[in-house]
């Protein structure tokens, strides 16, 4: 972990360290790299600081070492590898008891869903997660630098697991980061077939009622989710081989 803070780690802190670059490189192959902006975060529960993805990193190079320990109460000085984003993460926190995880990033496809007033469709099993579960902020398409505007988009937030930032890509979050960071490439994925429908200019359908009640219950069930979360890890540890020593360290 990042040498901005001299705290040591115990067992729990680290795997979650581990997990937060882990995801960071899964994000990475789903699409989601912009440079080295957008961020990946975990906390605890009921912890009033978390570890998030440092400033200097994107999503393809972040390892372990490049996470930050952040305090959720912004009135404390951040440390100097901290995302400028940053109050974006706390608000969320502090606004969402029930959030451990959470990922903001500009995925291509979830930045210009959220660039039209489209209703998310259950076209796929992605999106039968989040159909009627997204909010949108429209207030600003800026960098989210001040907890007021953070305050504002976890108002947006809501209860849901995403919301729309108008021209900036996406906020999800989940009970985990391992939930958050699944959920994120399952919205890009929705983000991306529904825009591909549109797109076809001819009628298209999409899962009843019914069946996204079930699709919901048993796809994204948290065993289900787990079980995404380690393919993806294989997936990580395929691409980047280093990856798998990263927890041995």
């Amino acid at each position: 972990m990042s040498t901005d803070e001299a705290q040591p780690l115990n067992p729990a802190e680290r795997r979650l360290v581990l997990q937060v670059a882990i995801g960071a490189r899964m994000l990475s192959l789903d699409g989601h790299d912009d440079f080295n902006q957008g961020q990946i975060s975990a906390r605890i529960p009921g912890r009033d600081e978390f570890f998030i993805k440092g400033a200097l990193v994107g999503f393809d190079e972040a390892t372990p070492a490049d996470v930050v320990r952040c305090s959720v109460d912004h009135t404390l000085p951040a440390p100097s590898l901290a995302p400028p984003e940053l109050p974006l993460h706390q608000a969320i926190y502090r606004a969402r008891p029930d959030v451990n995880g959470i990922v903001h990033s500009h995925a291509p496809h979830t930045l210009l869903f959220g660039a039209t007033d489209l209703p998310m469709r259950p076209i796929s099993h992605d999106g039968a997660y989040f159909r009627d579960r997204i909010g949108l902020f429209t207030e600003t398409s800026n960098t989210v630098l001040d907890i007021e505007t953070g305050e504002h988009i976890a108002k947006d937030l809501g209860e849901h697991p995403a919301v729309l930032l108008r021209n900036h890509g996406g906020v999800i979050v989940g009970k985990s980061v391992r939930h958050a960071a699944v959920f994120a490439q399952v919205l890009e994925r929705a983000c991306r077939l529904q825009l591909m429908a549109e797109g076809t200019g001819v009628p298209y359908t999409w899962s009843t009622d019914q069946d996204v009640a079930a699709k919901q219950d048993f796809i994204y069930a948290d065993l289900s989710v787990r079980s995404y979360w380690d393919y993806a890890v294989r997936r990580v540890e395929r691409n980047w081989p280093q990856a798998a020593d990263w927890g041995r360290g």
